[in-house]
């Protein structure tokens, strides 16, 4: 089954386009049992519908987060436990919003181009996976991108983990 994610170009309000995508993500992956081509799909709309720079998943295997499904430019493989942002936010077990990543003590840098990032954990009984939202601006992600990304992951949490 195909579905397609449509937003409307008048929603420049990002919490109308958030709550506009978040039913079309559920109804895309509630009829795929796969949760590798979900995670892809959902980064595909996530990416598409709100311009993010990169977005993907880092799961969990043994001590590291090993890259998952993303879209955007290459990324980093592997992240050790408590390491930059999203093995910080791995192991506090909370989102990490990021006005700055260059202010943020051990980022890692994937890219240059990355300026501001959330990265948000998956939890089930521990941390399962995170995902990586990026923006090529500073401050380009906020409180409202949090709030959002964290309902989206929730939302989708039986379909991707």
């Amino acid at each position: 089954m195909s579905t397609q994610i449509q937003l409307s170009p008048a929603l420049s309000d990002k919490t109308a386009r958030y709550e506009a995508l978040l039913p079309q993500l559920v109804a895309m992956l509630e009829h795929e049992v796969d949760p590798v081509a979900n995670m892809a799909n959902l980064c595909a709309a996530l990416k598409h519908s709100m311009g993010f720079f990169w977005v993907g998943f880092y799961l969990v295997k043994g001590k590291e987060l090993v890259l998952g499904p993303f879209q955007g430019p290459v990324a980093c493989t592997r992240i050790a436990f408590g390491k930059g942002v999203c093995g910080t936010a791995w192991k506090e077990g909370k989102t990490l919003l990021v006005p700055d990543v260059e202010a943020f003590p051990g980022h890692i840098a994937c890219s240059s181009e990355s300026k501001s990032e959330i990265v948000v954990p998956i939890i089930k009984e521990s941390v399962l996976m995170v995902l990586d939202v990026d923006s090529d601006q500073l401050n380009g992600l906020d409180a409202t991108d949090a709030h959002f990304l964290e309902v989206i992951c929730k939302a989708t949490q039986a379909f991707i983990a």
